[in-house]
């Protein structure tokens, strides 16, 4: 503690390197090494300095070039493959829900929307939304988890903005408490806003898509810790599990009945969001806090393309599923290692008022 009259000592910066990831360095071996383009300027370069075609460098940089382009191609293959063809997009004839979308990753995708001109409706139970200047939002206080309320402001959008061909299902919900410490009503409502919510909405807006020419779009937000869970957010991961369960049926349900409809799951990490505000990240080397606007910039992406696809952000999060082919022994070390059941020890949510109030959506 501080002697009386001493200042207070400055915050202490993070270390020059503390933004370099495992993400970082696969973001820059993909746009160099690891891409077809960059991998053939290296035999040219060599064929360049007159290089023989028969010399050890020149055969093992066109191996390297042919290498990458394989995969390069069959990455592209295998998407077709599993998702289909994509959807032609006119974003003048689209309308955009974004459901928890008064702040953070949700009002990042509704802003770039809004700003691009499309037709843009934003349901959250906040009063109005964080950023009141976004242009282009048409704002409605709304309580996802009540199946009644989304029904009454679904006929509210198609009235004043028209049928919705686009849903983004981002709104969440934190209670932050051990399983035993949490009551029963906090437990339903957690999973109505978290679970139930996306049935409630994909039952409202899917029939509209199915009747669209072009057909339509769903995000689904869920979360790694859907596969993982993880100490004081037992309501929370239940929910995500749900989620990706609920999206992963739903689209083959319509693999068949309807592919013009496509579905995109989002598996991110730990957000940078307030939702997440005071969680512990010891090794951010290996999984570092994802920012929201790289998660809104790949479902952009997706949706823009008209694709289905599943986004797991970070690289770890892509490759999830391994961990449960670990031996139980080691799944073990790896959950100690990570700190993932010691994290939301120090969480505060937003506003750092969370602790106490229980809760906090998006």
């Amino acid at each position: 503690m501080s002697q009386a009259g001493q200042a207070p000592q400055p915050r202490q910066k993070d270390p020059w390197y503390a933004p370099v990831s495992v993400d970082m360095i696969l973001k820059v071996l993909n746009i160099t090494l690891l891409h077809p383009f960059v991998a053939w300027i290296i035999p040219l370069c060599f064929r360049a300095e007159h290089q023989a075609w028969d010399t050890r460098p020149m055969m093992i940089s066109i191996a390297w070039a042919v290498l990458v382009t394989l995969a390069y191609v069959a990455n592209i293959v295998s998407h077709k493959l599993a998702y289909g063809m994509h959807r032609e997009v006119d974003f003048s004839e689209e309308v955009i829900v974004v459901t928890g979308g008064a702040s953070g990753l949700g009002l990042l995708i509704a802003e770039v929307y809004g700003m691009r001109g499309a037709t843009v409706a934003v349901l959250d139970v906040a009063d109005r939304l964080e950023n009141t200047e976004a242009r282009g939002i048409t704002y409605y206080k709304c309580d996802v988890g009540d199946k009644k309320r989304v029904q009454e402001v679904a006929a509210e959008i198609e009235r004043d903005l028209g049928t919705p061909t686009i849903l983004i299902n981002n709104a969440a919900q934190v209670i932050g408490k051990r399983l035993l410490d949490m009551s029963t009503e906090e437990a339903e409502r957690s999973l109505r806003t978290n679970l139930l919510a996306h049935f409630y909405t994909i039952k409202t807006f899917l029939p509209g898509m199915l009747q669209s020419e072009t057909g339509g779009t769903i995000v689904t937000v869920s979360s790694v810790l859907g596969t993982l869970g993880a100490a004081q957010l037992t309501d929370y991961t239940a929910a995500k599990a749900g989620v990706a369960a609920l999206h992963k049926s739903l689209a083959a349900e319509l693999r068949a009945s309807a592919p013009e409809v496509k579905m995109v799951l989002v598996t991110p990490g730990q957000l940078g969001t307030p939702l997440f505000e005071g969680v512990d990240q010891p090794h951010s080397f290996l999984a570092p806090v994802v920012e929201p606007v790289d998660v809104a910039r790949e479902v952009i992406k997706a949706v823009d393309l008209g694709i289905s696809d599943h986004i797991g952000m970070p690289l770890y999060a892509r490759w999830i599923d391994w961990y449960n082919v670990l031996p139980v022994g080691m799944q073990r070390l790896v959950r100690d290692f990570s700190g993932i059941d010691r994290g939301m020890r120090t969480w505060v949510g937003r506003g750092g008022g969370a602790e106490k109030k229980g809760e906090k959506s998006i």
